[in-house]
């Protein structure tokens, strides 16, 4: 049989010259960023700069209904791409015109525009969407929290899809508009500075501005009855805390703690540098759990923190977090030590600063709490895996660590690195690598054994290297408990060990 060759017309030849080559290459974003524990979290081929969110909530139904606007910028020939959400969208826009989607995984939204979108090209996503978030679970669970007068959005490391569509990666982060229509007598909370309060038909609109760079995770909506208090600090910084009105017998503790946001800031910016927001503050919802979350500008407090007492260590804990974690993000999750093995750090040092106990002196008593044997040795702070993402080596074992490099530079260059960094990588992303290297550039030593040691070995150190530190506790790797003395700031800091621990 033979095969006739067709020969195009002119006409036909120029129509397919006129076809632009982006739309014959584009193709789909892939449906996850790449990260090592979260494959499917976050999205590939755009960036997003900004997200607008317009919302009405209905506390006693838990019914959200909103219109999310998302201004972005294709980094690929986009054919199709995703968001990361998951309550029931009604329409999607892309362009100004309307975009086929569906709807696949546990949360991702798949969105083909009218027409491809050229690589560099900015562009906006409309999706209108609404759902009861307390009742949509993934895999059986939901990051939105009841309480008995609305809800509340603060959870990590996902957060973002039970109230709104995004790319949910701490390597894409963006600025924020956040407006809130509730009943008449109730607030809404969320990060930034507040822009507007306005009232109509019985309804008020919240209207909120976060200004500089935000991993979806620390975005957070709150909504219910509260008392607000407000202040400036010296340099002119708005600051806002919220608690409900029905803590009980937290309410006074949760007081005493917050309301000394505004000093622990100033104290830590003389440790980390200068305060990288716009605003300060701190928020205590009536809820059942029993962690906190470094929310940016507005940390996230639950009652319990507080159950025994003004519990100021974790405000430094979640302050600290301001800049390490919320200015400078993680790259991976597997790189959670470069926010909480410095925030746990940064309780040591308070303590340090109240007399109450030294860094050294804290890192020699975990030290010989965890016997070799103790399965707190078999974390690796540098990479500890998804399921022990929040376990207390990562944080206890974690500081050791930063301990070890401030006996191994010294005070001079070690403070030098705890400021250079988020000076350095402001409103990024680094790595605990990266800052490995960082260390070293600072310090002009080389590093990676002690890093390697502390971080990256599944074992708790030998007796040479916990003398490298001061953490011998007397008894080398087979050190028991209770050699070490207890420092006077244990209890508070070990009060504050479920920060991240009910996830």
């Amino acid at each position: 049989m033979r095969h006739r060759l067709t020969v195009p017309s002119a006409a036909a030849a120029f129509l397919l010259l006129a076809v632009p080559a982006s739309a014959a290459e584009a193709t789909p974003g892939a449906p996850g960023i790449g990260d090592s524990y979260y494959p499917d979290y976050g999205n590939g081929g755009y960036d997003v700069s900004h997200y607008d969110l317009r919302l009405t909530y209905q506390p006693t139904t838990d019914r959200l209904e909103g219109t999310a606007t998302v201004v972005a910028t294709a980094t690929q020939d986009l054919s199709r791409f995703n968001l990361d959400f998951a309550l029931e969208v009604r329409e999607v826009l892309v362009g100004g015109k309307k975009a086929a989607f569906a709807t696949s995984g546990d949360h991702e939204l798949e969105i083909t525009p009218a027409a491809p979108i050229d690589s560099g090209r900015p562009f906006t996503v409309v999706v209108r969407y609404r759902g009861t978030p307390s009742k949509v679970q993934v895999k059986g669970y939901t990051a939105w929290l009841r309480t008995p007068d609305g809800g509340v959005a603060a959870n990590e490391p996902e957060a973002a899809w039970w109230w709104f569509p995004s790319n949910d990666h701490p390597l894409d982060k963006a600025t924020y508009d956040v407006s809130v229509a509730v009943p008449d007598g109730t607030q809404a909370i969320s990060n930034g500075t507040l822009q507007s309060t306005t009232s109509r038909l019985g309804w008020t609109r919240y209207s909120w501005r976060s200004n500089r760079p935000q991993a979806t995770y620390l975005a957070t909506l709150a909504v219910g009855k509260f008392d607000i208090t407000t202040d400036t600090t010296a340099n002119g910084l708005p600051v806002i805390n919220a608690y409900s009105k029905d803590l009980g017998d937290n309410a006074g503790a949760a007081r005493a703690s917050v309301e000394r946001t505004a000093e622990v800031a100033d104290w830590l910016s003389g440790v980390f540098g200068p305060y990288p927001f716009n605003a300060l503050g701190g928020y205590v919802p009536n809820v059942g759990t029993s962690y906190a979350l470094e929310t940016q500008t507005r940390p996230f407090y639950s009652p319990r923190q507080f159950a025994g007492g003004s519990n100021v260590s974790v405000v430094v804990h979640e302050l600290a977090h301001q800049w390490y974690g919320d200015s400078v993000s993680v790259k991976d999750w597997r790189d959670i030590w470069v926010n909480e093995g410095f925030a746990r750090y940064a309780q040591w040092l308070w303590s340090e600063k109240e007399g109450e106990g030294t860094a050294q002196e804290l890192a020699d008593y975990v030290y010989a709490q965890h016997p070799a044997e103790d399965a707190f040795w078999t974390v690796e702070p540098g990479d500890p895996g998804p399921d022990n993402q929040f376990h207390a080596a990562v944080y206890d074992r974690g500081a050791i660590a930063l301990q070890a490099l401030r006996n191994e530079v010294g005070d001079e260059d070690f403070f030098a690195i705890l400021k250079g960094w988020p000076t350095e990588r402001r409103y990024g992303n680094g790595s605990v690598r990266d800052f490995e290297a960082y260390a070293e550039k600072v310090s002009g030593r080389p590093l990676g054994a002690l890093f390697d040691t502390w971080l990256f070995t599944a074992s708790k150190p030998s007796a040479p290297a916990a003398r490298a530190t001061g953490s011998e506790a007397g008894g080398g790797a087979d050190a028991g408990a209770g050699v070490a003395a207890r420092p006077k700031s244990w209890r508070a800091i070990h009060a504050t060990d479920t920060v991240h621990g009910s996830r």
